[in-house]
């Protein structure tokens, strides 16, 4: 399960599952180096600091549960820049790609070289509960937090809270977006660029139509969207967690043909769910999508997206 930050790419409901919270393996593929670039590397060497203090002199592997694993780009990225040694337990209800990631991960080592243990567990994150969490040290998620609702967040803080488990969850969309487009080069310091929005009279009013598609209901009650990492926040520092939050932004630039072709497909999910919230405004809409298409085909600029990474310890620890 990962976030509904676009719903491109092919949506294809497999059998029980919200239509809103299916992913192909081409979507998660294309997003995955704008993740790679975007992650709060500050927050990735506290999360490194705190498990290193966990383990101290004791032997055993570290405990690490991936929620909504999808196909496996979150251990992918944080096995290797995590001290070892490590066993993983990925869980996600697309069994698809339970399958995918547990071929992807198979060969993962730890920040010291050594191979980490793997395992995959299928799941409707639905039903989360202690026995999710089980004796985890770190609970990790990537764009997993907007499809759910404030009572799974409180079941996920108040089983991390028993259990002492660290919180480390990443590229949680924040409702914001933006077009920019370079200034002239004698606007810029010392070489450095420097960017200015470039704005659509409609670019409010599908942002707006977007964030409201995003409470809708994707299987987890109506679901956070860009609330959720702040409702997570405040759940963790109800229960005494130590709660750092760091902005993480896709910065799309339109002239490398990947980044170009996720802002496009960005912007043709965006259309989408702003129409079914607003179908009485669709022709506008539609406009809309026409003109942002055109200015990405011929732009060098760049299209910013929000996203928040949390780390969080707990108030004591577990072993």
């Amino acid at each position: 399960m990962h976030s509904d930050q676009a719903k491109a790419g092919d949506r294809h409901g497999r059998e029980g599952m919200h239509t809103d919270a299916v992913f192909s393996i081409d979507w998660l593929a294309l997003r995955r180096p704008a993740d790679t670039a975007a992650r709060a590397h500050a927050l990735e060497a506290r999360a490194r600091a705190w498990l290193d203090a966990r383990r101290g002199g004791s032997p055993r592997a570290l405990h690490l549960v991936d929620l909504g694993s999808g196909s496996g780009a979150n251990p992918a990225h944080l096995a290797p820049r995590l001290p070892g040694p490590q066993r993983w337990t990925l869980v996600d209800r697309d069994n698809a790609l339970l399958v995918h990631a547990r071929h992807a991960c198979a060969s993962l080592c730890d920040t010291e070289g050594k191979p980490v243990s793997v395992h995959t567990r299928l799941q409707d994150l639905a039903t989360l509960d202690e026995l999710t969490i089980g004796e985890a040290d770190l609970v990790c998620a990537s764009a997993l937090l907007d499809l759910v609702d404030a009572s799974w967040i409180e079941r996920l803080a108040a089983a991390c809270d028993a259990h002492g488990s660290a919180v480390f969850v990443t590229l949680s969309v924040d409702g914001s977006w933006r077009f920019e487009r370079l200034c002239a080069p004698e606007s810029s310091a010392a070489g450095v660029p420097v960017w200015e929005a470039d704005t659509d009279v409609d670019d409010p009013v599908v942002n707006e139509a977007f964030n409201a598609h995003q409470r809708g209901n994707k299987g987890i009650g109506a679901a956070l969207g860009p609330d959720a990492a702040a409702c997570l926040a405040t759940a963790l520092r109800t229960r005494g967690f130590d709660v750092e939050l760091a902005d993480s932004p896709w910065q799309l630039q339109l002239d490398d043909s990947r980044q170009s072709q996720l802002a496009r497909a960005l912007i043709d999910g965006w259309r989408e769910a702003a129409c079914a919230q607003l179908p009485a405004m669709a022709e506008r809409i539609r406009h809309w999508h026409a003109r942002r298409q055109a200015w990405c085909a011929g732009n060098s600029g760049r299209l910013v997206v929000g996203h928040v990474d949390l780390f969080a310890s707990p108030p004591r620890s577990s072993t």
